[in-house]
Parts: C-alpha cells; sequence; structure tokens
C-alpha cells in the first residue's frame, strides 16, 4: 500500500498594501474566488483565493508593519494551466493588462504583475516553436 503524501500544496502567501485593490486584480482580473477570510472588526485583512486547484493568500499589512522596499521584488509564481492563452484573453476581456504570450521551454507564457509587484505567470504546453509570440500568429 502506498502511504498518502504529507504534502499536498504548496500556497503563497502575499503581503499586500491594499486589499481592495488586490482583490480587484485577482478576483475581478483573474477570476480568483474567495475560499476563506479573516475580518477583524469587519474589515477583511487576510483571504485565501482560488482559481480551479491553484490557491494564494493576501494578507494586508497593518500600518506601521510593511517591510521597507518593493514588497514583490523578486517573487514570481508560475501557474501551470491547460490553456495559457485562455488565461491571457479573459484577463484583457475583464480590463487587466497581461504581457503577451510567448513560447518557453515548450510552454506558452504569459505573465502579470499584480498590484503589490509580485509576478505571476500562466503556463501551458504547447509544441509552437520556441520564442514565438501570440501576435506572430494572430492580430493581438
Amino acid at each position: 500500500m502506498t502511504p498518502q503524501p504529507n504534502v499536498t500544496k504548496a500556497v503563497p502567501f502575499f503581503g499586500i498594501e491594499n486589499m481592495d485593490r488586490a482583490l480587484a486584480f485577482y478576483q475581478a482580473g483573474l477570476g480568483f474566488t474567495m475560499k476563506h477570510s479573516w475580518r477583524p472588526e469587519g474589515r477583511l485583512r487576510w483571504c485565501w483565493l482560488d482559481l480551479d486547484a491553484a490557491s494564494i493568500m493576501l494578507q494586508e499589512y497593518v500600518e506601521g508593519k510593511r517591510p521597507d522596499g518593493n514588497l514583490g521584488q523578486g517573487i514570481s509564481i508560475c501557474f501551470m494551466c491547460q490553456d495559457a492563452l485562455a488565461i491571457y484573453r479573459e484577463a484583457l476581456e475583464r480590463g487587466l493588462e497581461p504581457e503577451e504570450p510567448f513560447v518557453g521551454n515548450g510552454l506558452w507564457v504569459t505573465g502579470f504583475t499584480d498590484p503589490d509587484g509580485y509576478r505571476l505567470f500562466f503556463e501551458s504546453p504547447t509544441d509552437v516553436p520556441e520564442e514565438t509570440k501570440l501576435s506572430d500568429l494572430q492580430p493581438l
């Protein structure tokens, strides 16, 4: 009998400056839904968001507790998808400005920078030649 895995999921946890701005990006822009939340004194301060099988957590910094520097500097999260181009098109329809998809390492890759500077990449397998941009195949 094969033992059940102990570690089952990694959930990135982002410290953010403004919850409303972050939720506009993640929920309205990318289509994440809220699974859990923490609302001390009636104000949303932390939440767990899902997009299909992927999850992230957001927590707004308490005034005076935000670290110095750019919050998302140097942090990238890659979401593996069935169709990264669908994510790109849906995000455009919802008013976001994703980076143009390109092929790298046998994957379609489309990138986003969230309001706090965290880098998100949605990627899906393809047999399209390396370094092809979506605009090389069809007008954007």
